[in-house]
């Protein structure tokens, strides 16, 4: 570069094009509004289909929910269905022993031992288990309830009696055995 030279004048203003670009651009042009027009139309479709495409999940995830809802509604107002078809028998079989007029003891006796397998039936079908601790067992505080604690020729902290058995539904207590617990000696 010589002293006389000086770079900043020989190059073209800013934002002016070279000589030769005003021809290159009208050759250019028509290919890139072609292209561009093209590449427009083409993501106009791909939006269109993505749209129908979330438009349709969208509507199937609402009718899942829906149908979620619609079964649950439903499994709540007919949970206790099982245990109330196993319940009528019971029932009707009181009711037959209340409609008998002359009925001696025993013949009473014998068909309140049979209501009473019946029901105990029904609560079997139905999860429904019997919590009666025997004797001398370890006293469980989740599955029963000590009444009082007496001195007992046992273990301390075991049952010496069950005043009233518990029930358990599906492993979950349903009433506690109401129980007299050895006391410490």
């Amino acid at each position: 570069m010589t002293p006389n030279e000086n770079p900043a004048t020989d190059l073209p203003p800013a934002g002016a094009a070279p000589e030769n670009a005003p021809a290159a651009e009208a050759a250019t042009a028509p290919e890139t509004a072609t292209s561009d027009a093209a590449r427009l139309a083409e993501l106009e479709a791909r939006h269109r289909e993505l749209n129908d495409a979330f438009l349709r999940a969208k509507a199937e995830t609402e009718n899942v929910r829906r149908r979620a809802e619609e079964e649950i509604s439903k499994a709540r107002k007919y949970a206790v269905e099982s245990f109330a078809e196993s319940m009528v028998p019971v029932k009707d079989s009181l009711e037959a022993a209340i409609a008998i007029q002359n009925a001696t003891n025993e013949q009473l006796l014998e068909g309140v031992h049979a209501t009473l397998r019946q029901l105990a039936s029904a609560l079997e079908r139905n999860k429904v288990v019997e919590l009666n601790p025997a004797p001398g067992s370890r006293f469980d505080p989740h599955q029963h309830q000590a009444i009082s604690m007496v001195p007992a020729e046992q273990e301390p902290n075991t049952v010496v009696m069950v005043l009233q058995k518990g029930y358990l539904i599906a492993e979950r207590v349903l009433r506690p055995a109401l129980v007299t617990v050895a006391a410490p000696k």
